[in-house]
């Protein structure tokens, strides 16, 4: 599992918004074993209500974040801001576009992204599963595409799972992430067995009863839906076939 050339341990990347307390937060990131973690700086600064130490010492990469930026410029700012703060050339680049949807602006979103790789970032654009926007995206510079499932925050799954899948045999060899919208554990393992790379969530986690058993179940629903995935699921079929086979059967009288 490589994003840019570095490894991870886990397909699950994890947000930090909206926790009830800073040790739910902690325990949560613990149990998802998550390999990346995802800070919004616009909304939630380093330092703020004790997030800054959680990170330093979750062990996870930080992938800070533009949300909440609905211009290039916001954007491009904040990714810079974020990259003096944090050290890191990684961003996940959000452009809104929708304020009801929070649905991408891509034409921002793709200037944006061609702005920043050519200043040396790393981005992971949060797009749509339109594979126009995503070569336009893959020219900009980007080595990742993160499409959503459903709007952020809708628990909505997987809303359209053909076109997504259409996304995932288009750029066979671009690492694929499911970016929001996600509110069960087995949907992330469908987009797994699908064949995307990894799962980044926040709401299902951070608004569950109990944030930590959820997280725990994220993560091993992605495992199990990858493991599925590179086992090979069996295709769909019209009709029932039976699974023991009528050659050779004994002739009851």
């Amino acid at each position: 599992m490589q994003f840019y050339g570095t490894t991870l341990p886990s397909r699950l990347m994890l947000g930090t918004a909206g926790y009830p307390s800073p040790e739910v937060l902690t325990q949560a990131i613990a149990a998802s074993g998550a390999g990346v973690i995802t800070v919004s700086l616009r909304r939630e600064g380093p330092g703020g209500a004790g997030l800054w130490p959680i990170l330093q010492s979750s062990g996870a990469r930080l992938l800070p974040n533009t949300a909440g930026c609905h211009t290039v410029k916001e954007a491009v700012t904040t990714a810079h801001m974020a990259r003096e703060l944090l050290g890191t050339p990684w961003i996940k680049l959000e452009v809104i576009g929708h304020a009801d949807t929070l649905q991408p602006d891509p034409f921002a979103l793709v200037e944006a992204a061609r702005i920043l790789s050519e200043d040396g970032f790393q981005v992971f654009p949060y797009t749509t599963e339109d594979l126009i926007v995503g070569e336009h995206l893959l020219a900009a510079g980007c080595e990742v595409l993160m499409p959503w499932g459903a709007p952020i925050g809708s628990g909505q799954g997987l809303r359209h799972a053909e076109a997504l899948a259409s996304m995932r045999a288009h750029f066979p060899g671009v690492p694929l992430v499911i970016d929001a919208g996600l509110g069960a554990p087995s949907q992330a393992a469908r987009a797994m067995e699908m064949g995307y790379d990894a799962v980044l969530l926040n709401t299902a986690v951070a608004k569950a009863g109990d944030p930590v058993a959820m997280a725990r179940a994220f993560a091993q629903a992605i495992e199990a839906g990858h493991t599925a995935h590179m086992a090979g699921l069996m295709p769909p079929r019209d009709m029932a076939q039976p699974s023991t086979p009528l050659l050779g059967m004994a002739v009851l009288a």
